[in-house]
């Protein structure tokens, strides 16, 4: 069987086209739309389903769970409400006791360090974007050179840090006068930026021992602060990576015309950039949210009880003495990321503005 000729005629007079020929620019053949929903459909089945099994398996019983596959209710397995009566129990021994703690711990790391990564981040990538940096590189080097030094005196000489700190930025302040003459390479923005975004190519759990004896000395161990200040360094560099192209983009001319109506640096930043730059913040701060709700390895090392979070909880579901409890642990996951899905449907609406925003021109 062939496809009909572009050039054959009906009998009406009319031009049959083709299966996979469009009938007008810029729209797809026939064939072309099977092709594409029918590779969307088969991708999106295999993205929802993990999430349709965590949902259904939250509605068995440990029989219909320990019998095999069953997918569809009241075909294959009778729902029962057992697992998350189980959970939202209100006796002190109650899971629920153990789920909530987790999950306020979560709620403040999470938000508290993704505002301040976010706010800081996006005032750095605005700096890089707008303002020329050329320091030198001897001067870095030597800044170093004297942290290493600091953490050899309080981790192995047993230095007070606050005596260490003080001490080390006194002789940073005196050496860097005193041999700044000599120092003759500089570094640009570009590198700046790309050292940057290289601090995520180290694996976190390559430095999650000196972060822990350095919170250990400070006594911070098992602390929100620990973890807010922890998560914040860790993204920073996506954050700045991220939004240093946002505000790259955003026409000058609108800067400039507002700093000479006598608008400071920091009013043309939150009250101009910032919202032209929206679609961009909405976006980076919500995969800033999900990165740092979804942190395992260092909350693993940094949190005992105090400042447990929810993925640590998950994982210590993953075991016991009963065995797995399938449905209990989709239970948890559930309620887990509700907040992101949440989060990111609110944050939908200011991307989609953004990017309408984003076509302004000065």
């Amino acid at each position: 069987m062939t496809l009909a000729s572009p050039n054959a005629a009906a009998g009406n007079g009319t031009v049959r086209r083709g299966f996979f020929e469009p009938s007008r620019i810029g729209e797809l053949s026939p064939g072309g739309k099977l092709v594409v929903y029918s590779i969307l459909l088969i991708w999106s089945a295999f993205v929802l389903f993990p999430l349709y099994w965590i949902v259904i398996t939250s509605f068995k019983l440990p029989i219909s769970v320990n019998s095999g596959p069953a997918y569809i209710p009241w075909v294959d397995f009778m729902p029962s409400l057992h697992a998350w009566r189980d959970l939202f129990d209100t006796s002190p021994q109650s899971p629920l006791a153990e789920t909530l703690k987790p999950y306020r711990n979560s709620v403040i790391v999470a938000s508290f360090s993704t505002l301040l990564c976010v706010l800081v981040g996006s005032m750095a990538a605005y700096a890089l974007a707008r303002m020329e940096y050329k320091p030198k590189f001897g001067t870095i080097l030597l800044f170093v050179l004297i942290l290493i030094g600091m953490v050899v005196l309080v981790g192995v000489g047993g230095v007070d840090w606050r005596i260490a700190v003080a001490v080390g930025l006194a002789l940073f302040v005196l050496l860097a006068r005193a041999l700044s003459r000599y120092f003759k390479r500089r570094i640009g923005n570009g590198d700046i930026l790309f050292w940057m975004i290289s601090q995520r190519i180290l694996p976190p759990v390559v430095t999650v021992v000196p972060i822990y004896m350095m919170f250990q000395s400070v006594q911070l161990l098992d602390t929100h602060l620990a973890l807010i200040l922890t998560y914040t360094v860790v993204n920073l560099p996506i954050v700045v990576w991220l939004m240093h192209d946002f505000f790259a983009g955003i026409p000058i001319d609108l800067e400039e015309s507002a700093e000479l109506d006598g608008a400071s640096k920091l009013t043309v930043f939150y009250e101009i950039v910032l919202p032209l730059a929206r679609a961009g913040l909405a976006a980076t701060t919500l995969l800033v949210l999900i990165l740092s709700w979804n942190e395992y390895v260092l909350a693993l090392f940094l949190s005992t009880t105090n400042a447990q979070t929810m993925p640590i909880l998950v994982a210590a579901m993953n075991g016991g003495e009963k065995g797995i409890l399938w449905w209990s642990m989709c239970v948890v996951i559930i309620i887990m990321i509700i907040p992101v899905i949440l989060m990111a449907l609110l944050l939908q609406r200011f991307i989609s503005k953004g990017v309408l925003l984003g076509a302004v021109k000065g």
